[in-house]
C-alpha cells in the first residue's frame, strides 16, 4: 500500500508532518519503517509517519534508547526541574536523568539492538506480527531492561556482541508479557495509547506475544551459554507464574503483602534480576558480582513495581500513560490497598469487599479508596516501601568495583522513587 499525501501544519519551529511511502511490515520490515516513521494500525486506518523537514528519514536522525523509530529532537532529553525529596536522591543538579545518561553511554550498543529487534520481529508469512509488534515498540518506552543487560555486562568488562543479543532477547520477553498482560487485564490503553488487543483483537496480541517468546529464545541461545538459557528460561517460567498468582490473589481481601512481594517477584522483578545477571554471566564475573548484579535487578524491581502501585493513585495519567485509579476500576489488589484493607473496620472492609472483590464499583467510590488510603496512611507507607527495596537495591551494586556504570545505576535506582515526586 503506497499512500503519498503532505499534511502541512504550524508546529513548534513550523515544523511539516509528512505523511509519506509506507507499507505493511512483512518479511522486509525496512519496507516498513526505512523512514524512522511511526506505524499505527487503528481500526483498518495507518496512521503514518512523522518527519520535520528532514527529507528521507535516516539513522542519523534517530537517537538513543528510542533510536529505531524516533527522531532525536522528539525525545530531547529532558531536565529535572521540579525539586526532588531531599534525601532520597540529589539529581537537582545533574543535566541528565539517570536513564537518560545510560541511553547516552549506550547509544551505539542500543542501536544495534533496536536493529536486532527490528530484523527479528519481521515474519516472512505474517505481516500482522511486526504490525502489532511495532505498535507496542515504538510506544516511546525508555528500553530501561535491555539497558540493564548492557550496563551489567559493561560494568563487568564484557566486550563483544552477545549483551545486545541478550538486550533485544529481555525487550522481546518484555514485550511479549505487555501484550498477554493486556489482553488479561482487558486494558485499553498503554504508555498513552490504545492497546494492541483493542486496536487489533485479543488472538492477534497472545499469538504475537506467544511468536515473540519464541524469538527471544532463538536469540539466547545464539550466545551459546547454557547459563544464559537457563537464567532467561526459568525467568519467562517466573513471569507466568506470577501472573497465575495474581489471578487469585488479586481479588482476595485474605492477600497478604508477603503473597503480594511473591506475585511482584513474579511478574516484575524476575526479568529486572535476569536482564542484570546474565550481563554478568556472559562477562565470566566473578560469582560474587554475578549475586550482586542479580539482587540489585530484583530489589530495582520490586521497587518500580511498588511505584507504579502509588502512582496508580497519585500519578499523572499525561506522564504516566495510565488513568488515575486504573488499577482500581480493575479491581487489583495492590499493595496500598492491602495496607488499608489491614487497618480497616467492618465498614471499611466491607466496602473494599464490594469493589475489589465482588466488583460492584459506583460512582465517588474512587475518591472514597483513596481517602481511606489517606486515612490509614497506607500510600506513605507503601512509599516507605518502595524507599527501602531502593536502598537494598544501591547497596546491591555497591558491591560492585568503582565504575561510571556503578554510579548510573545506583542513581537509577533512586530515580524509581524520585517519580513520586
Amino acid at each position: 500500500m503506497h499512500l503519498n499525501a503532505i499534511i502541512r501544519q504550524r508546529a513548534r519551529g513550523g515544523g511539516i508532518i509528512t505523511l509519506g511511502h509506507h507499507e505493511a511490515a512483512g518479511e522486509n520490515t525496512d519496507a516498513a519503517f526505512e523512514d524512522a516513521h511511526i506505524y499505527v494500525h487503528f481500526k483498518a486506518v495507518y496512521t503514518l509517519a512523522l518527519k520535520q523537514g528532514l527529507g528521507k528519514g535516516n539513522c542519523r536522525h534517530i537517537c538513543g534508547a528510542q533510536k529505531l523509530f524516533h527522531r532525536n529532537d522528539l525525545r530531547a532529553r529532558a531536565r529535572l526541574v521540579e525539586p526532588l525529596r531531599e534525601g532520597v536522591m540529589g539529581l537537582d543538579h545533574a543535566s541528565m536523568k539517570p536513564h537518560e545518561r545510560l541511553a547516552q553511554r549506550f547509544e551505539g550498543k542500543l542501536g544495534a539492538v533496536n536493529a536486532l529487534i527490528r530484523a527479528r520481529m519481521a515474519s516472512k508469512h505474517a505481516p500482522r506480527i511486526p504490525e502489532v509488534t511495532a505498535h507496542l515498540v515504538e510506544a516511546g518506552g525508555k528500553r530501561l531492561r535491555p539497558m540493564l543487560t548492557l550496563a551489567a555486562a559493561d560494568l563487568c568488562g564484557y566486550v563483544g556482541d552477545h549483551d545486545e543479543k541478550l538486550a533485544a532477547t529481555v525487550e522481546f520477553i518484555h514485550t511479549a508479557t505487555l501484550l498477554h498482560d493486556d489482553v488479561v487485564d482487558e486494558s485499553a490503553q498503554r504508555r498513552g495509547r490504545a492497546t494492541a488487543n483493542l486496536l487489533w483483537d485479543n488472538k492477534s496480541s497472545v499469538l504475537v506475544g506467544d511468536y515473540l517468546f519464541s524469538r527471544s529464545f532463538q536469540l539466547m541461545v545464539e550466545t551459546g551459554s547454557l547459563r544464559v538459557l537457563d537464567i532467561l528460561a526459568n525467568a519467562s517460567a517466573t513471569i507466568a507464574e506470577g501472573e497465575v498468582l495474581q489471578l487469585t490473589a488479586a481479588r482476595d481481601l485474605a492477600t497478604t503483602e508477603a503473597i503480594y512481594l511473591q506475585v511482584v517477584r513474579g511478574k516484575t522483578a524476575a526479568l529486572f534480576s535476569a536482564a542484570t545477571e546474565v550481563g554478568g554471566v556472559i562477562a565470566c564475573a566473578p560469582e560474587d558480582h554475578v549475586k550482586a548484579l542479580f539482587d540489585f535487578g530484583d530489589a530495582l524491581g520490586i521497587a518500580f513495581q511498588i511505584v507504579d502501585d502509588l502512582l496508580d493513585f497519585e500519578g499523572d495519567s499525561a506522564t504516566t500513560g495510565k488513568n488515575v485509579g486504573d488499577d482500581f476500576r480493575e479491581r487489583k489488589l495492590t499493595l496500598p490497598i492491602i495496607k488499608a484493607v489491614a487497618a480497616a473496620d467492618a465498614e471499611e472492609r466491607a466496602f473494599w469487599s464490594r469493589t475489589i472483590e465482588k466488583g460492584r464499583q459506583e460512582e465517588g467510590d474512587l475518591e472514597h479508596a483513596i481517602a481511606l488510603l489517606h486515612r490509614h496512611g497506607a500510600l506513605d507507607a507503601t512509599r516507605t516501601d518502595a524507599i527501602a527495596w531502593t536502598d537494598k537495591a544501591k547497596a546491591a551494586i555497591a558491591q560492585l568495583p568503582e565504575h561510571p556504570v556503578r554510579d548510573m545505576l545506583s542513581d537509577l535506582s533512586d530515580y524509581v522513587v524520585a517519580r513520586l515526586t
